[in-house]
């Protein structure tokens, strides 16, 4: 059974940052991509971020390129979402994600950026 584990969300202020978690069961990170996904009120979901340690690839949506980190730590099986340089417009729930849209979800973390 995969469960996807987010964590780390919180209200901060414009210019802070976050740090977002992910911890994995039945499933290896380092075997399946993982990404971040997230959805602000009225918007479509937006991939900010993905990671495969398989393949050695990463990649991030333009919004957060640069401000954004995401990380693997495979020993505890868990993925993590560097935030820095926060912006309201990041404002959003944030969901990890494996798979694609059917594949398998977290349930999801409140990221509120405050101007």
């Amino acid at each position: 059974d995969v469960q996807l584990q987010a964590s780390g969300g919180g209200l901060v202020q414009a210019g802070g940052s976050l740090r977002l978690s992910c911890a994995a069961s039945g499933l290896s990170v380092d075997a399946y991509g993982i990404g971040w996904v997230r959805q602000a009120p009225g918007l479509e979901r937006e991939g900010v971020a993905c990671v495969s340690s398989k393949h050695g690839t990463i990649v991030y949506a333009d919004s957060v390129q640069g401000r954004f980190t995401i990380s693997t730590n495979n020993a505890n099986n868990t993925v993590f979402l560097q935030m820095n340089s926060l912006k309201p417009e990041d404002t959003a729930v944030y969901y990890c994600n494996s798979g694609g849209v059917s594949g398998f979800w977290g349930q999801g973390t409140q990221v509120t950026v405050s101007s």
